[in-house]
């Protein structure tokens, strides 16, 4: 076959101070996501379902938490290298569908915004990537609004 699918799950904290970036976009909150980078956990669930397809292992493998080069790095800059990766393997997305997990703030007026930019940074159209945004009802941690995950799968085929 010619065509690899993969799967990707992120999960980080909420905490004051930080800003809250998912897709790229700057999310007015007064919390935000820690991480060693960006901690844009839409964007690292996107890197990880695309090296899965390939079985190439995940963004920790690429850059790695332990390493103080990657220390607040944008993850669309990390999402261009693993799109390379791709690319020079001879794979091309063909769509990744995606879920945002978070009580708060609302994420369906900054979606669009998300889209274009991780379409423009992977040479997509807009219609090639699905978001969606949606809460956990209250439960588990993230319903505490102690973080927010992210849930994403692409479909890699043939160049």
């Amino acid at each position: 076959m010619n065509i690899r699918i993969g799967n990707g799950y992120d999960i980080h904290c909420l905490v004051p101070e930080r800003p809250l970036i998912l897709g790229g976009v700057h999310i007015p909150h007064e919390l935000g996501l820690l991480g060693h980078s960006d901690a844009d956990v839409l964007t690292h669930a996107i890197m990880d379902a695309m090296l899965g397809a390939l079985s190439l292992g995940d963004i920790g493998l690429y850059f790695p938490p332990t390493d103080p080069k990657w220390k607040g790095a944008d993850s669309l800059v990390l999402l261009a290298q693993v799109n390379q990766l791709i690319l020079d393997k001879g794979w091309e997305i063909g769509n990744i569908d995606s879920v945002v997990v978070a009580e708060r703030p609302k994420l369906k007026p900054h979606i669009e915004q998300m889209r274009d930019r991780l379409s423009a940074v992977l040479q997509l159209k807009p219609d090639q990537i699905g978001i969606k945004a949606t809460t956990n009802e209250k439960l588990g941690p993230v319903g505490r609004e102690e973080g927010i995950a992210a849930y994403a799968v692409v479909l890699l085929g043939l160049k």
